[in-house]
């Protein structure tokens, strides 16, 4: 899911890996809960529920709990579904910021959480404005590096397939293909007509700059970010914070 930790060390990644599956399916039922809540149950009529479901079932969502959520967000089983979105901004060790995006249908038990994960964990509420000034809002198109892809290959089929990107970043294990959030679905689609397996697709926070961690701010980074994205209400956690591969590697060893 977007906005997750890709910092995360191989233990802990093969440790937390049933756990981050289950959460990463209750985010993909949510999203298609409010856009049939918005749009009703009918995919073809309704472009904002096709595309979660498409996304859902590209994650290995069983159909079931896709129909149900269908249904339950558009008030076919009597179930009243009402999610409000909510950005909670946040600082960490050594300069790092953090928003954290939560959807949820009880806005107190949200906040109150929200601020007990950050306050536990060596992080303190930023006010409104403070945080949100240091990112943009941009398209974000992950693909694993796994598949053999490059920056250049990645942009040049972007470009054949008619979209326009402004940059691919390097992020460790993975590339991610940056665009305008309104150039979004033509960069997936263009990558779908190449033949390119991504990740994932979505509009994200991206930082304008980047703060470097040591060992120490990482491994206290790290603790925090980990307790806002248990958090049942967080969809996803964004944070301007580099940590390198010797500071990995260094995580690793502990």
């Amino acid at each position: 899911m977007s906005g997750h930790s890709k910092w995360a060390t191989t233990k802990h990644k093969k440790a937390a890996i049933d756990a981050k599956r289950a959460k990463a399916f209750a985010q993909f039922i949510k999203k298609i809960e409010v856009a049939a809540r918005a749009g009703g149950a009918d995919l073809s009529g309704n472009p904002g529920l096709e595309l979660a479901v498409a996304k859902a079932k590209k994650a290995s969502v069983p159909n079931d709990n896709i129909d149900r959520a269908v249904k339950r967000g558009a008030g076919l089983t009597g179930e009243v579904i009402d999610y409000t979105e909510i950005i909670y901004e946040a600082r960490g060790p050594q300069g790092s910021a953090l928003l954290v995006e939560c959807l949820t249908d009880n806005k107190n038990r949200a906040a109150s959480d929200t601020r007990v994960a950050i306050t536990r964990n060596g992080g303190t509420i930023a006010d409104p404005g403070s945080v949100t000034f240091m990112f943009n809002r941009k398209g974000v198109v992950v693909v694993p590096k796994e598949g053999g892809q490059d920056e250049d290959s990645l942009l040049e089929a972007v470009l054949e397939g008619g979209a326009d990107a402004e940059e691919v970043q390097d992020q460790g294990d993975a590339l991610a293909i940056i665009s305008e959030p309104t150039d979004l679905r033509a960069v997936a689609q263009a990558l779908d007509a190449a033949g390119i397996d991504y990740e994932s697709d979505e509009v994200e926070f991206v930082p304008t700059m980047k703060v470097d961690l040591d060992a120490d701010g990482a491994r206290k980074f790290l603790k925090l970010e980990e307790a806002l994205e248990e958090l049942d209400d967080v969809q996803n956690v964004y944070s301007n914070v580099d940590i390198s591969a010797e500071v990995l590697a260094q995580l690793e060893e502990d």
